[in-house]
């Protein structure tokens, strides 16, 4: 049998059988022109002002969140206080048939006249969203608040902050605290005694997570909390600018009690509880102190903090 031609065959050209389907092309009309453009420079416009800008000061209340998005908090207290300070949330979850809680009307309440959508779902649907956020078996109490990413302050902007109040700079700077439940406990602390603030380092530490605010019971909405490159730095500066650190540690050249300048602008830096303050940071201090314990070889760091604040609280009030 003779073979197939190719019916194809090679192609070498058009031949001019595309031009006519290019005529008539007519140029793409001027932005002025499009009605849909001007609507499309203001959301371009609302999501840059919506990013975090170097060359203004955080709100504090919002940093980027460890997933770079909006997060889930979660719990009566926590959502109420986050509605009370005016955290930028997206959308308020209730669960259906929730007994009576007047903290539940209240976050109502708030949202709404904040402008929050409010949706009202089965609790199954809250327990499949508290685990796709990273919180399997949160303890929701039926309400759950989507939030932004969080913004963190910057170390200059904190002292700032605590060189405007009317009492002496107080500043928690954390050393490799890695548990947010840690993060948080020890912000509840910082709120109760006076602190103005918590300095972080930006790796190998906590951040603020949806486990810290729960743990917070609601003061990160209040309490600002910063991050910095390097946490040995960000202490020298603080140390130019007037604060005095004191470091927590069990073998300190002094006990806690005895800090002869717990009145004055200070920074009470808080270390690991297994590895404690690491080499740099430790000798970026202007005194190390020990609290006396006995009956166990080391505090939790939070319990620490808390302890270290108190003691701080306490020198600082006048007798009465």
């Amino acid at each position: 049998m003779p073979a197939k031609k190719n019916k194809k065959g090679p192609t070498k050209g058009s031949g001019g059988k595309n031009r006519r389907s290019l005529e008539g092309k007519k140029g793409t009309l001027p932005a002025s022109e499009r009605h849909w453009y001007a609507g499309r420079q203001r959301r371009a416009a609302d999501r840059a002002e919506a990013q975090p800008r170097p060359d203004r000061p955080s709100s504090g209340r919002t940093g980027e969140s460890p997933r770079g998005r909006g997060d889930l908090l979660v719990g009566r207290n926590p959502v109420l206080e986050a509605l009370r300070a005016g955290m930028p949330a997206t959308r308020l979850f209730l669960a259906n048939s929730l007994e009576k809680d007047v903290r539940v009307n209240e976050a109502a309440k708030l949202a709404g006249d904040a402008g929050v959508e409010i949706s009202e779902v089965p609790r199954a649907e809250l327990d499949r969203r508290c685990d796709s956020n990273g919180l399997p078996g949160a303890a929701h109490q039926g309400i759950a608040l989507q939030v932004r990413p969080y913004r963190y302050w910057s170390a200059e902007d904190l002292l700032d902050a605590a060189k405007r109040s009317e009492s002496p700079a107080l500043i928690v700077a954390l050393d490799g605290v890695t548990d947010p439940h840690n993060l948080g406990a020890v912000a509840r602390s910082a709120a109760a005694f006076g602190a103005h603030g918590i300095l972080i380092p930006e790796r190998r530490s906590a951040g603020v997570t949806m486990a810290a605010w729960k743990t917070s019971a609601g003061t990160l909405a209040r309490l600002p909390v910063a991050q910095t490159v390097n946490l040995t730095r960000a202490l020298e500066a603080y140390k130019q600018e007037g604060l005095f650190t004191v470091g927590l540690d069990a073998g300190g050249d002094t006990r806690l009690d005895e800090i002869a300048f717990a009145a004055d602008p200070l920074v009470v830096v808080v270390g690991s509880e297994g590895k404690g303050l690491s080499r740099l940071v430790r000798e970026a201090c202007d005194s190390i102190a020990s609290i006396p314990i006995s009956g166990a070889e080391s505090l939790n760091a939070s319990v620490a903090a808390g302890v270290s604040l108190y003691e701080v609280a306490r020198r600082r009030t006048p007798a009465r």
